[in-house]
């Protein structure tokens, strides 16, 4: 079941990922990392259709996330890669080549072996409150730092580096939601609703989006895609094992396995990602200040 919510999850966030970007890519940006760029592209049929494909592929993997651990359901995920590559393509008219069939092996096969090697599974319970805080706490650092420094860069490094704070926040997003599957398993509707959970799920869902789209919106998809598909697996396993419980092999054998499926996934991820099939960005120019046009 896992397989069967996660697989077709990816494939929708992958879609849903390159129809936004080239909707945000055409916002001004001045618009960057404010709230009117969500306003503004809640006008756009395309960005809307790209909304709707990542709101159902993240109920897909709620649902996958309620039949595995994070470890297991967030190498899935990175898959999206493949299907946004698979659209783009389909999009343009730029041939795979080498290096995208090495990319595919790479992510493919790197989830592969870290899935068959650490045989990830759910933990009882959850840990305490307090090692709860630290790692949300940490996560929230972390990307929060990525911000900041986006901010005193050039435009060019400014998408990897705001992904990469989204897919931080999505990770952390993905454990709250498996929280929430079991509050409402035992406690029903009203129980959930009167957690906190759920209205952080909604929240970090919210600040997620705008680093999204503002990083679709500074480069083309090649800059941040990658960033945002490795951040948010390693976000999501730091988080299953950090307050979840979740549990990996930990023979020497298994560990090496999977720290080698690891580094082959994120290679294929950042491989694929820089792949020339993907989006370029071009922008349109923007219209020059109203005090800077001459009447002649």
């Amino acid at each position: 079941m896992v397989y069967l919510f996660g697989l077709p999850a990816a494939c929708l966030l992958g879609f849903g990922f390159v129809l936004q970007q080239h909707a945000a890519e055409r916002e001004p940006l001045s618009l960057m990392l404010s709230f009117r760029l969500l306003l503004d592209l809640v006008r756009v049929p395309l960005w809307l259709a790209g909304i709707g494909c990542m709101v159902l592929g993240q109920v897909l993997g709620a649902l996958a996330l309620t039949q595995g651990s994070l470890a297991q359901v967030e190498p899935l995920l990175t898959m999206n890669l493949l299907f946004a590559m698979a659209l783009a393509r389909w999009m343009g008219d730029q041939p795979l080549g080498w290096s995208g069939w090495l990319g595919a092996l790479a992510l493919s096969g790197g989830v592969a072996a870290f899935v068959v090697a650490g045989r990830p599974h759910s933990g009882q319970g959850e840990a305490g409150a307090l090692r709860h805080w630290v790692v949300i706490g940490c996560v929230l650092g972390v990307a929060g730092i990525l911000v900041v420094v986006s901010q005193r860069l050039g435009l060019l490094h400014r998408p990897p580096l705001l992904a990469a704070a989204a897919g931080t926040l999505y990770g952390l997003q993905d454990a709250l939601t498996r929280v929430c599957g079991g509050i409402f398993g035992a406690e029903g509707l009203t129980g959930l609703l009167a957690s906190w959970q759920p209205w952080g799920v909604v929240a970090l869902a919210v600040v997620g989006l705008l680093l999204v789209q503002s990083a679709f919106e500074a480069g083309p998809l090649r800059l941040s895609l990658p960033s945002l598909s490795a951040a948010e697996p390693l976000s999501g396993i730091a988080c299953g094992i950090g307050f979840l419980n979740d549990e990996l092999r930990t023979t020497p054998g298994a560990l090496a396995w999977q720290a080698a499926g690891v580094v082959a996934a994120l290679t294929g991820v950042f491989v694929l990602g820089r792949h020339p099939v993907m989006p370029s960005g071009e922008r349109r120019p923007e219209p020059p200040p109203h005090h800077l046009i001459h009447r002649h």
